[in-house]
């Protein structure tokens, strides 16, 4: 019996078209909405990995559920139900094609540009002397831009942005000051559980002229948290910090010689990674949400879905 979901063709009430992205397939009913199946792919270096992680589809789809839901008083959303534990059915929007990613801290790829002497991201002049993992004295906004699968996502200045027409200046503006929002409350309720939200990648997209916050928020796949209570101890003495994010599996990826160029080979992915990522993934939705997991029957994955999301749009009256 399927115990992950790494693929789906369902035929559903209504549907006009299917899009597969690196980890979620995405299901246009109507040409008015979307359900999207949150698979339990997993993918680094802009590469879907061989193997799916149980539960994975179903803490990103629950955890982004209660973040579009804490911060609907900020921007509209997408969001209209949860229909299954790994799907989420909303709004049809048209997305803007850049991504907005609010970094707090230096780390990650940016401390990996850094490191190797950039001192400029999308405009932000860093200083000269700072150290992994250091705090931003305001965090910064450094947009991307949008990816084909395959290809990487890539710095762009908001000057560039606007002047490309890819957004609107009066909309970038709007967006940007978005971003900023959702990340404040998302770091406000991750303190909240001990936990800092380090950095965080929104999109969005307009409907009916109305800008809206689409995808998923604050997951650990669009977001990465360090442990509020070690966070100081470790910076001071130049120690890895403890995070609660995918990161450690680019790390894992990069400690074998992989990291998404051409011509290298993914690292086989053994049982028991597999079950530490995926219990990596559970200890982050109990550590954000402060609830206790409660994992959905995985014994057959796709029927599962297929019965839930099939009945949920009989009763939305499709």
């Amino acid at each position: 019996m399927t115990q992950t979901i790494t693929d789906s063709d369902f035929k559903f009430l209504g549907q006009t078209g299917k899009y597969r992205g690196k980890v979620r397939d995405v299901y246009n009913i109507c040409d008015k909405y979307l359900l999207m199946v949150v698979s339990d792919r997993i993918s680094a270096f802009d590469v879907v990995l061989p193997r799916g992680i149980p539960y994975k589809g179903q803490v990103l789809n629950q955890i982004a559920g209660k973040f579009l839901d804490a911060t609907a008083d900020i921007v509209p959303n997408w969001k209209i139900a949860t229909p299954d534990p790994a799907v989420t059915f909303g709004h049809k929007c048209r997305p803007y094609p850049v991504e907005m990613i609010v970094r707090a801290h230096l780390t990650g790829s940016s401390w990996r540009l850094y490191k190797a002497g950039t001192r400029e991201i999308c405009g932000i002049r860093l200083p000269d002397g700072m150290r992994e993992h250091q705090r931003f004295p305001v965090p910064i906004v450094t947009p991307t831009t949008k990816a084909e699968q395959g290809t990487h996502d890539e710095d762009i200045l908001p000057s560039e942005i606007i002047r490309r027409g890819l957004i609107s200046g009066e909309e970038y503006q709007l967006i940007e000051n978005y971003a900023q929002q959702v990340f404040i409350r998302g770091a406000e309720i991750a303190a909240d559980h001990g936990l800092i939200l380090v950095d965080a990648k929104y999109e969005f997209g307009n409907l009916d002229g109305q800008v809206m916050l689409i995808d998923e928020v604050h997951t650990p796949d669009s977001a990465r948290y360090f442990y509020a209570d070690e966070y100081q101890d470790r910076f001071e003495r130049g120690l890895p910090q403890k995070q609660l994010s995918k990161e450690f599996v680019r790390e894992w990826l990069m400690e074998r010689g992989f990291r998404g160029e051409k011509g290298q080979k993914i690292p086989r992915m053994t049982d028991d990674f597999v079950k530490q990522v995926s219990e990596r993934y559970i200890e982050l939705y109990e550590r954000i949400t402060g609830e206790k997991f409660e994992p959905s029957d995985i014994t057959d994955v796709r029927a599962r879905i297929e019965g839930n999301c099939t009945g949920f749009l009989k009763s939305f009256g499709l």
